[in-house]
């Protein structure tokens, strides 16, 4: 969600801190502004809306300096205004904050301040942190910034400067993900590490509960008391061009057709086709604790958590070890129940997720071990879980998730074939279900090869109102995920739901002008599908199927058809959802939507 860059060197730093928040676009966000050291002091340019706003105001009153903050907004305090962009500053223009987070005692604390003789110009959260900075400040930076985080309580990831202290930016995170970029004879300071990639790929992670000190001469990292902290250097091995569109219209659709090559990344060196069985380094658990592990939960949100219900199938049909699939959001205040034999396995694009973050703590604290399905590499739940699969997705621009997915069921359906083979599938069904997995980026590719015939589709309901989306077992979660890529991006108001469910309910919707998705490919349940799909033309619903081959039972019972090549069952998600990515795409870029950045949503949701 929101965006922080920060820049301290000998160039000029406020192209630099542009081009960041550039590149932290797809993040989302509703506001932006820049904060510089100009040699006299402090200087801001803030503006509401995109960064091409933000680039008039400074063309139109340029702000120089070598040394500076800058920020992208998405609002939860206040609308998204300029009074209300970051950076904001005290009431004599010497502290400057950008914070990504919410601080949850912000009232009382305001309350606090407005009493001693501060004044609040903005309707956020974190001018408070400003207050509370110049307040504590006696002439260290770093000294008044402990100060005012010991007195809040929330999360953040902060940037500060003060006009007296004009080559230092102090940094500290909790909950909200931080970085130090290591440049030669520069640093940055960002949340993500695709806004600084540019210019360095030496990064040092913050962990939660640190602060860094950086200034032209390097950085220094302490917790919050002062005692200095060891932390190593990363590499990034992303490319530069995995964050750009390569060619492609937008990055969604970029990220659709690399899902070939991604599905082959996260599954390089893990399959061993002769055994039927996976190598999964990074998990951490000798074959005595998998084999002890009497329980399953799978927590996440959003896309994720359908690929967690895919999981969940796979887990319990091959494994016969029960699962429970759980909102994130839901898991922290529910009094789980776990044993030292429940495995609590994570799934996160981003790693960062504020609420999958949390479950994960919260199931760590209550003795269970965990997993985490994570894209990025030094991710918080990557440092903090016990074990996991790295997607090897590269990075992932466009908000709605499309190859992370595919890569999460993928990442699944290993973890699963391994903990099956040692309990009780044979080596023959290992050997099949890992041919299948092969398969999969070739049988992908033949279907983006047919993407017209998906956009010619795109053109006949382009101007729907409503859409439903229908499947059983498997692909029940791949109905529930195509309808959230087309409500998400398109802004059509789409469900998706069991086929079987429909006649409790849904079908009191189904009239000529409703569009109904269905995913029917010839699996163990195509005959019930079948009769589902019936119950919808009989009243005169609108039926798209997905499907694998030519079957006479479906003749005269759909107006669209879109077959898919077939694999085993618990693969076939992976296929379906292909097509249904391209037509929420299609459609979305017929209605004029901005589909990389759909409003008021963020990739990276880093708030509770």
């Amino acid at each position: 969600m929101c965006g922080i860059v920060g820049y301290v060197g000998p160039r000029a730093a406020t192209p630099l801190l542009i081009e960041g928040l550039k590149r932290l676009e797809y993040r989302g966000y509703d506001s932006a502004g820049v904060a510089v050291m100009n040699g006299k002091g402090v200087e801001t340019r803030k503006a509401a809306g995109k960064i091409s706003r933000l680039e008039g105001v400074i063309g139109s009153n340029p702000v120089h300096g070598t040394l500076g903050i800058a920020h992208t907004r998405w609002a939860t305090h206040g609308p998204p205004t300029e009074r209300n962009a970051h950076p904001h500053v005290d009431e004599q223009h010497q502290v400057a904050v950008v914070h990504n987070g919410i601080i949850e005692n912000a009232t009382a604390l305001k309350a606090l301040l407005e009493k001693t003789g501060h004044t609040f110009t903005s309707e956020t959260d974190t001018e408070v942190l400003v207050h509370l900075i110049e307040s504590a400040y006696d002439g260290n930076l770093e000294d008044a910034v402990m100060e005012a985080l010991h007195l809040v309580e929330g999360t953040y990831g902060i940037a500060v400067m003060h006009g007296r202290e004009p080559n230092k930016i102090v940094a500290a995170r909790k909950g909200s993900p931080l970085l130090v970029g290591v440049g030669d004879g520069e640093y940055f300071v960002a949340s993500d590490v695709s806004a600084i990639l540019a210019h360095t790929r030496d990064v040092v992670y913050l962990e939660d509960g640190e602060m860094a000190v950086i200034t032209r001469d390097g950085y220094r990292i302490c917790d919050l008391d002062a005692t200095p902290v060891d932390r190593q250097v990363s590499r990034i091995d992303w490319d530069l061009d995995q964050i750009e569109r390569g060619g492609f219209s937008h990055f969604m659709l970029k990220e659709i057709f690399e899902q070939p090559r991604t599905l082959e990344n996260t599954m390089r060196g893990r399959l061993i086709l002769e055994e039927g069985f996976t190598k999964l380094g990074g998990l951490n658990l000798t074959k005595e604790e998998l084999l002890s592990i009497d329980q399953v939960v799978i927590t996440a949100c959003g896309t994720s958590w359908h690929s967690a219900l895919i999981g969940e199938m796979m887990i319990e049909e091959l494994c016969r070890i029960p699962v429970e699939v759980e909102y994130a959001s839901e898991y922290r205040y529910k009094n789980p129940i776990v044993t030292p034999n429940t495995l609590v396995i994570v799934i996160s694009q981003s790693g960062e997720t504020a609420d999958t973050l949390a479950a994960m703590r919260e199931a760590k604290r209550r003795g269970a071990r965990t997993l985490g399905l994570v894209n990025v590499v030094g991710s918080t739940i990557a440092r903090e879980d016990d074990g996991g699969i790295y997607l090897h997705a590269g990075p992932e621009i466009g908000v709605a998730s499309t190859k992370a997915f595919t890569s999460q069921v993928v990442a699944l359906a290993l973890f699963t074939l391994k903990l099956a083979r040692l309990r009780n599938l044979s080596v023959e069904q290992g050997r099949r279900i890992a041919q299948a997995l092969a398969e999969l980026p070739a049988q992908v590719q033949q279907i983006l090869d047919r993407s017209e015939e998906i956009e010619a589709l795109a053109e006949q309901f382009k101007s729907a109102h409503n859409f439903l989306y229908l499947g059983r077992g498997y692909n029940f979660p791949t109905a529930l995920e195509g309808a959230l890529k087309l409500k998400e991006i398109s802004y059509i108001h789409a469900e998706g739901y069991p086929a079987a469910e429909m006649k409790h309910g849904p079908i009191a919707l189904i009239d000529d002008l409703m569009p109904v998705v269905v995913v029917a490919p010839h699996d163990s349940v195509f005959d019930k599908v079948t009769s589902n799909i019936q119950e919808v033309k009989a009243r005169k619903g609108r039926v798209i199927a997905i499907t694998t081959r030519e079957e006479p039972a479906l003749k005269g019972q759909v107006d669209y058809e879109f077959r898919i090549p077939e694999t085993v069952d618990m693969l076939m998600p992976i296929l379906a959802s292909v097509p249904l990515q391209l037509l929420a795409y299609y459609i979305a870029v017929k209605r004029g939507c901005n589909v990389d950045q759909p409003r008021n949503l963020a990739k990276s949701v880093t708030v509770e």
